[in-house]
């Protein structure tokens, strides 16, 4: 089992807002904080279809090349938990007309305060909380 993550992100430009699960990915190396999301996705959170202020950049993947579009600083993202306030971060928006799960990159995970810690099992928390407050990954969401 993977760590996902239950996010609220917000279109800062237009004002659309999406609860979505995210897949944990800190092999999604990125300059910037990242969120990955699938097309289907992006259309909620109008940045589909492709707006001119995105711009086209081929991604490496393990199932090879793919290309995505950016819409940088575009996004305002937290996570959602039931017994924290988490802080609100500003991400990238990467949009894949490939991938059918959101990806948070590893420098979204840190600026979300994200510690993994045990990716089999699916357990996480916040690097702000004791070793003692392990929370569950949520189920995978496909879009």
């Amino acid at each position: 089992m993977a760590v996902r993550v239950k996010l609220a992100v917000r279109n800062r430009e237009t004002g659309a807002y999406l609860e979505l699960v995210a897949l944990v990915n800190s092999g999604f190396e990125t300059e910037t904080p990242q969120l990955l999301l699938p097309v289907a996705a992006a259309r909620e959170l109008d940045l589909w279809p492709v707006r001119p202020e995105a711009s086209r950049a081929t991604y490496d993947t393990a199932g090879g090349p793919i290309g995505v579009w950016i819409y940088p600083r575009v996004l305002s993202i937290r996570v959602v938990a039931e017994d924290v306030k988490a802080p609100e971060v500003v991400a990238d928006a990467v949009v894949s007309t490939v991938e059918r799960e959101p990806l948070i990159s590893d420098k979204l995970m840190s600026a979300l305060q994200i510690a993994i810690e045990d990716g089999g099992e699916g357990l996480w928390r916040f690097r702000f909380e004791g070793l003692d407050r392990l929370r569950r990954s949520e189920e995978p969401q496909f879009w």
